[in-house]
């Protein structure tokens, strides 16, 4: 439970406590709360834990449709290389500020804490229902996603069968209900998990790396054609075809800052955290090489892919390229093993970002969702929200897929905007916050950081609204903005209704 911003006296730079023992009650103390939930996490399985959240052959591999689209194998090559760049600016911003501020409220605590007094309690509450908003979507593309890939994967053996809306709910229910179980019972051996996770991850792109490259049924490209090849005919959209390209790397990458969520989780989190954020993006950068060269090495016809069942480019170049059903369902089994421990991960920290901005009196029924089982020592109750609210939306799939699938970019759309506000403030603010931090950049970096990173997120945003390919109609429409304003507008009636006159925003601080 969050100390009331009115009942206690901000800790000053000069108080800033030392976060070497950061399990001590004290030092949570100093951003307004109590010490709720056990600190079992150091900084290589925190690591881990966001590297099972990009969850890399399934983050590039699920939507790589986009990429075929997008012009093939100079968008995914190329993109590749640009994206680290500018998902390194994202991250390190971000780390700055988690670095000053460990919570687990994340971005809204971190604008509440750097925007003026005038205007940062709105501020915060707006920050953080996109906060909550990204993270319940980009946890539903995860598990829907898996779902749509088992769906492809039986597609091997059977190109005919396509299951139906209903039996593709099913398979999400059920992948929901695993991740549910998993996160409530076996908490203590989650940081297992995420280390199993990356050491399984790591296998398997060496498994799918030698496969492809030695397999390579239907040929191998040249090295001008494996890094160069580009073919604007299948999007439409001409010259911009090479930026819808940009998707599944854009889209890898969209989730690094929701570790944050795990501040208060791991010891000495001033480090830590910001740390684990810095380094997830070339860690995955690395080995993502690994993934995506072999691909473009032996990427079958760019048109056939368009076919492939299910609207699921992976499974088919798979099999394509393995030559036979069972060697694609191998490298399948791979990546759905992988998209497994991913949703696992970041079901655990959607949760966490859920009972943080409910210890805050932010949302509905926040009492109930606050509360952390003694027993279990995890927010039950949130984490059956989160659940609870992905089965929801999942209904609306047997309505409309092309609806349904707004949400995929509603995840990413959200979690940028929730990343640049509080950059946006920072920089804004001089910087004067982050140059306090124990983990910090120079602040002429830090500033070009800044900036790449904001105007990064601001064409990101605009690059998730809009259709893969040209022309539209409304089953090929994307509707991510709609969706967007559609949740804004649910989260406007409720601060109208209750939140403006009980939401004081988070406990203010001067941070660690």
């Amino acid at each position: 439970m969050a100390y009331s911003s009115h009942d206690q006296t901000p800790y000053s730079n000069d108080k800033t406590l030392s976060t070497d023992s950061a399990d001590e009650p004290e030092v949570l103390a100093a951003l307004g709360y109590k010490q709720e939930l056990k600190r079992n996490r150091s900084l290589f399985t925190l690591l881990f834990q966001s590297l099972a959240i990009a969850a890399l052959p399934f983050g590039e591999g699920g939507p790589l449709l986009s990429a075929v689209y997008g012009g093939g194998q100079l968008s995914i090559f190329v993109g590749w290389i640009i994206i680290l760049f500018l998902a390194s600016s994202v991250a390190v911003s971000l780390a700055e500020i988690a670095s000053r501020y460990p919570t687990s409220a994340g971005p809204y605590y971190w604008s509440f804490q750097i925007a003026g007094e005038s205007n940062r309690t709105v501020l915060s509450f707006i920050n953080g229902w996109v906060w909550l908003i990204g993270n319940w979507t980009i946890t539903l593309s995860v598990n829907f996603g898996l779902a749509s890939l088992i769906n492809a994967t039986a597609a091997l053996y059977h190109p005919d069968f396509a299951a139906e809306p209903w039996q593709l709910l099913l398979i999400f229910y059920a992948i929901l209900l695993v991740s549910f179980v998993v996160c409530t019972f076996a908490n203590r051996f989650l940081p297992m998990v995420d280390t199993i996770c990356a050491g399984w991850t790591g296998l398997s792109i060496f498994i799918i790396c030698i496969a492809l490259s030695v397999r390579a049924a239907s040929g191998r490209h040249s090295a001008s054609y494996t890094l160069g090849n580009y073919d604007k005919s299948l999007s439409g959209w001409g010259g911009f075809t090479f930026f819808i390209g940009l998707l599944p790397a854009a889209y890898t990458f969209s989730a690094i800052g929701m570790i944050s969520a795990m501040a208060e989780e791991v010891h000495d989190p001033t480090i830590k955290v910001p740390r684990a954020i810095a380094l997830s993006v070339p860690v995955l950068w690395f080995f993502g090489l690994f993934f995506v060269i072999p691909i473009c090495a032996t990427l079958p016809p760019l048109a056939d892919i368009t076919e492939a069942p299910g609207a699921q480019a992976l499974p088919y170049i798979f099999g394509t390229v393995m030559g036979t059903p069972g060697g694609g369902l191998g490298l399948m089994f791979l990546v759905l093993a992988i998209t497994m421990f991913c949703s696992i991960s970041i079901t655990v920290a959607a949760s966490r970002t859920t009972w943080a901005f409910a210890r805050d009196d932010a949302i509905p029924l926040s009492r109930v969702w606050s509360k952390v089982s003694p027993g279990l020592g995890v927010p039950v109750f949130a984490l059956a929200l989160v659940t609870i609210v992905q089965m929801l939306l999942g209904l609306i799939n047997l309505g409309s897929s092309s609806a349904f699938t707004a949400f995929v970019s509603v995840g990413v759309q959200a979690l940028q905007v929730s990343y640049g506000i509080p950059i946006a403030l920072s920089l804004f603010h001089k910087r004067t916050q982050v140059s306090h931090a124990r983990w910090k950049l120079h602040p002429i970096v830090g500033t070009m950081a800044n900036v790449v990173a904001l105007c990064w997120i601001s064409f990101e945003v605009v690059l998730f609204s809009m259709p893969t390919a040209l022309p539209v109609d409304k089953t090929t429409m994307n509707y991510a903005s709609v969706v967007l304003v559609g949740f804004m507008a649910i989260a406007a009636v409720w601060y109208f209704i209750y939140a403006r006159k009980a939401y004081k925003g988070p406990p203010a601080t001067d941070g660690l």
